[in-house]
């Protein structure tokens, strides 16, 4: 029978478990965006439209869904990152600028990603170290493309990734101040900012 095969309805007892699953981090990244809102499992499932029993079905509790969106939305930011310097061709200056636009943009697409990964997350004593971690996995993504692209002779690889963490420490300061309102500045103005920085840091 259909049901005791795990298929209803033409969709598998997998698929069906991985749609809950998706549901609930897209409710999680909702939740954890609104500071208006208390991040709460039981705030979680309500804008999922799911019960507890299915939270369970997905992540062990609350910090673990949380991380998993963390850990979401930083492989986003390094694919789209990436994507966008790989077609921007092989110049360093129009990599640099096509990577941090693309990322800019995501953060003006979706403004709850920012503010999850970049704001939000140190709140979190539980989560600190895995914003820490990514980071720093974003900073040595950023010591090895300016490598590649703006390599300088005789430079040690510690200077690449000490480089590489100034900027992205940089660009999380700066994109928090941009999301807070405590920063009057343009999509444009970070792209610039950004763009000096990273490229100053590596000549």
């Amino acid at each position: 029978m259909a049901v005791q095969s795990g298929v209803y309805r033409g969709v598998s007892a997998a698929d069906r478990a991985a749609e809950r699953r998706a549901r609930l981090l897209e409710a999680a990244l909702t939740v954890w965006a609104d500071p208006e809102i208390r991040t709460t499992m039981t705030a979680i499932c309500a804008e999922a439209g799911l019960t507890e029993r299915y939270f369970y079905e997905s992540f062990t509790g609350l910090d673990a869904a949380l991380a998993a969106v963390m850990d979401g939305i930083a492989a986003e930011i390094e694919d789209i990152s990436r994507r966008a310097a790989d077609e921007a061709g092989t110049d360093p200056e129009a990599r640099v600028r096509a990577s941090v636009r693309a990322f800019v943009q995501l953060l003006l697409d979706d403004p709850r990603k920012g503010r999850v990964a970049i704001v939000q997350s140190v709140a979190v004593p539980e989560l600190r170290q895995r914003r820490t971690q990514l980071l720093r996995h974003l900073a040595h993504q950023s010591a090895l493309e300016a490598r590649e692209f703006l390599g300088t002779p005789g430079r040690s690889e510690t200077a690449d990734e000490t480089a590489g963490l100034l900027f992205i420490g940089g660009m999380a300061e700066l994109v928090t101040a941009w999301l807070d309102g405590a920063l009057q500045v343009t999509a444009d103005d970070i792209v610039d900012a950004a763009a000096r920085s990273l490229l100053g840091l590596y000549r």
